[in-house]
């Protein structure tokens, strides 16, 4: 039903790339079945030169090491009990990511919200980047994978047209990159992430 996109859609410079993932598919083929969620929200950490970017002045450890690889991989983190995902872009040994801060539940519903807790909310299930995994049945085990091959991956969706620009959420202490226009969404969209 869904067919993962080809790398080349990964080709693109990071912050072209964060508008184009709007709006396109995050699928997860788990063996109960599949959940998919529309892409709402994401955010562009820039690298090198990006002091919110955990690769920042280039550094490389064992958990910013996949962002130095080609675009298309994933990154996976833990914050507090969270897993956060994101997609590796950029050109190799420049390392750039998105993080996917909030999708909209398309398939898989029943499903999501077992994962999330049935007493919630559908528009809480998915609404902020440590919700979408829960939802998604998304783990740590993922780093590293392509998001162009099966059981987890990006497929085609519908172009967003009204997209939404500013300044990320939740880097308090990063100095200048408080402010950078990184952070982009689906005007509207109830799924996005609601900041303080």
């Amino acid at each position: 039903m869904f067919k993962p996109v080809t790398a080349d859609f990964f080709d693109a410079p990071t912050l072209d790339l964060s508008r184009n993932l709007l709006g396109q598919l995050l699928v997860h083929e788990l063996p109960e079945g599949i959940v998919a969620g529309r892409i709402v929200e994401t955010e562009a950490y820039m690298g090198a030169e990006d002091r919110a970017a955990h690769s920042f002045g280039n550094r490389r450890t064992k958990r910013t090491e996949i962002m130095f690889g080609k675009a298309g991989l994933v990154y996976t983190y833990q914050m507090h009990t969270h897993t956060l995902i994101n997609v590796v872009s950029g050109p190799i040994d420049t390392p750039r990511a998105i993080l996917i801060r909030a999708v909209e539940p398309v398939e898989g519903i029943d499903l999501m919200a077992e994962l999330r807790g049935r007493h919630l909310p559908i528009k809480q299930w998915t609404s902020g980047p440590g919700k979408l995994t829960k939802a998604m049945g998304i783990t740590m085990d993922y780093y590293g994978h392509r998001f162009t091959e099966r059981p987890l991956y990006i497929a085609e969706g519908d172009p967003v047209h009204a997209v939404s620009v500013g300044p990320r959420v939740g880097i308090g202490n990063s100095q200048e990159a408080v402010h950078y226009p990184y952070r982009f969404w689906e005007q509207d969209n109830p799924y996005v992430s609601k900041f303080r």
